[in-house]
């Protein structure tokens, strides 16, 4: 099992009328195909661990998830991580901010946050 950060943004209207459908521009592992219209959403598990307890098996992990948004502009990179926020927020726990930067080769604007996810088994 994983963290349902797609299965989440893909069904809130507000992520989709900026990353689309079908595709909806949100990509695992951190990369999207070349060529992807922006703007558009990457994330990647970066820690993870179960919830252990002293009696019993696990029945709970916890995901670490980045998230990084690729736009044309800064303003429509924050818009999209406001919107994606939005709509993780009511399942996980926004943990932090990452990068907020231009790009000096391909000039693209990235912003991003961390998400801490809890998931049942």
């Amino acid at each position: 099992m994983t963290a349902p950060i797609f299965t989440v943004c893909a069904a809130a209207p507000a992520v989709t009328a900026l990353l689309g459908t079908n595709p909806t521009r949100l990509y695992p592992h951190g990369e999207a195909p070349e060529g992807t219209a922006k703007p558009y959403a990457v994330w990647q598990v970066v820690s993870g661990s179960p919830i252990n307890y002293v009696n019993g098996v696990p029945d709970t992990d916890r995901y670490g998830l980045q998230v990084d948004v690729y736009a044309d502009t800064a303003s429509t990179a924050a818009s999209v991580v406001t919107t994606m926020r939005n709509a993780i927020a009511q399942h996980a726990y926004i943990t932090g901010f990452g990068v907020d930067a231009k790009d000096k080769d391909t000039h693209n604007y990235r912003k991003g946050f961390d998400v801490a996810w809890l998931v049942s088994q």
